[in-house]
């Protein structure tokens, strides 16, 4: 890990810089792959499935009798944590839901607003190194409770052209019933341009590689929308002098498991902390089974040394991490200060694994800075906000005549026409209803 002692504010924002990817060079090999599923469809999906994940499949779609035996096979120990997880997360996301707005803004004049659910969602879970099946709980939970009507999920086969069973399971229990064997970029092609097995949908969500990052970033300027932009999952630390640098470590290192291409930062008051969590990595991360992977992540990691709690906070606000745990005795006394974060996790006992499996807030966040701009994936992301107004003959006479002078302004005669027409008929009947 690069080490900065109180670095000056015009450095910051080269000593926060994430690990780049080269977009143009990743872009000239998903762009066909797109073009070659929109023009080929399941054939397409077939190929590739044997070129990248090197399995011959002979249905795309899972079937129930491949779910069923799925099932018998996760132990009855995930399957309880998955159901704790399950439960944890559909309450807090049922609280999300919004009553209806209505709202008389002058008489006469009612102006509503409600939720209403996108159609047909596409849920992306990865399957290669990480078999991610929290993930459809994280984003099939939302989708259920929103009330999308059609929901898609793809994910990468194995060599034996199967899914991961606790991946088959968690869909099931979720209630998503049109399950693919496809990963990759041609995943999202498929789901954004649709093909005999997979419909096309309005909206896709999920984290993938970054062939999969690109592709949604392409397909998003294709008529489908996206949850966000993402990349490699990043977490930062915000620590003091009553941290625990085991757990501190512990946190990094969750993080940094994830690929080569994930990054960890910490920041602090405290140099003598910094000591004693480099040699907790340095114990912990002998016993990961991912431990090239985090090495590598480490590589691109940074540690801070800060002066003051104020700059701690402004360089964390300047970074955006998708995940930030404030590791401090009065975590509340400083979360209100965070204005940039995916999702924050307060005090010593709070690891960021807690809001990746079974806590209740969702794991699909903003990386790479994006946490300035997005949000998570929440309920919200699986509705669309509609607005309605309705006005009366007294509403229309009492505002018409403001729309007309403005439409006037703005020289759109027809938008004051429309207006006018219907003022003359109200008050050829209603003579008592001229603005005075």
């Amino acid at each position: 890990m690069h080490i900065y002692t109180n670095p000056p504010r015009k450095d910051w924002e080269a000593i926060l810089t994430r690990p780049s990817q080269n977009f143009k060079k990743i872009e000239k090999i998903v762009k066909p792959i797109i073009k070659k599923v929109k023009k080929k469809g399941d054939r397409a999906l077939k190929q590739f499935a044997l070129e990248y994940d090197h399995a011959e499949l002979d249905k795309i779609e899972v079937t129930k009798a491949e779910i069923s035996k799925a099932e018998k096979q996760v132990s009855s120990e995930l399957k309880t944590a998955i159901q704790t997880a399950y439960h944890n997360i559909e309450a807090f996301h049922t609280a999300q839901r919004e009553e209806p707005i209505a709202v008389q803004t002058m008489p006469g004049v009612m102006c509503m607003r409600k939720s209403v659910a996108i159609q047909k969602v596409g849920l992306y879970i990865p399957g290669g190194t990480a078999p991610l099946f929290s993930s459809v709980l994280m984003l099939g939970v939302p989708a259920k409770i929103a009330g999308c009507k059609e929901i898609v999920l793809c994910s990468p086969p194995n060599r034996e052209g199967k899914l991961h069973p606790a991946i088959l399971y968690t869909a099931k229990l979720v209630g998503i019933e049109k399950i693919c064997k496809v990963g990759g970029a041609q995943a999202i092609a498929a789901m954004t341009y649709g093909t005999k097995t997979i419909p096309k949908v309005h909206k896709i969500f999920g984290p993938g590689n970054q062939y999969v990052t690109v592709a949604k970033q392409i397909v998003s300027q294709k008529g489908v929308s996206i949850d966000m932009p993402a990349g490699p999952s990043e977490v930062a630390v915000y620590a003091d002098k009553t941290a625990n640098p085991a757990f501190v470590a512990a946190d990094l290192l969750s993080q940094a498991e994830h690929g080569a291409d994930s990054q960890v930062l910490l920041v602090t008051t405290e140099k003598s902390l910094v000591e004693k969590v480099q040699k907790e990595i340095s114990k912990q991360i002998s016993m990961l089974p991912r431990r090239d992977f985090a090495e590598a992540a480490l590589e691109n990691s940074v540690v801070c040394i800060m002066k003051s709690t104020k700059d701690s906070i402004d360089l964390l606000n300047e970074y955006g991490a998708e995940h930030l745990i404030i590791a401090t005795e009065a975590p509340r006394e400083i979360m209100d200060s965070i204005v940039n974060a995916g999702s924050v996790f307060l005090g010593h006992y709070t690891p960021e694994s807690a809001g990746d499996y079974a806590s209740g807030t969702n794991h699909t966040l903003p990386t790479n800075g994006y946490a300035k701009s997005y949000s998570g994936v929440s309920l919200d992301s699986f509705v669309k906000k509609i607005t309605y107004q309705e006005i009366s003959e007294e509403g229309l006479s009492l505002l018409g005549p403001t729309i007309e002078v403005m439409a006037e302004a703005e020289k759109l005669q027809a938008h004051k026409k429309a207006v006018s027409l219907r003022l003359a008929e109200i008050l050829s009947k209603k003579p008592e209803l001229q603005k005075k």
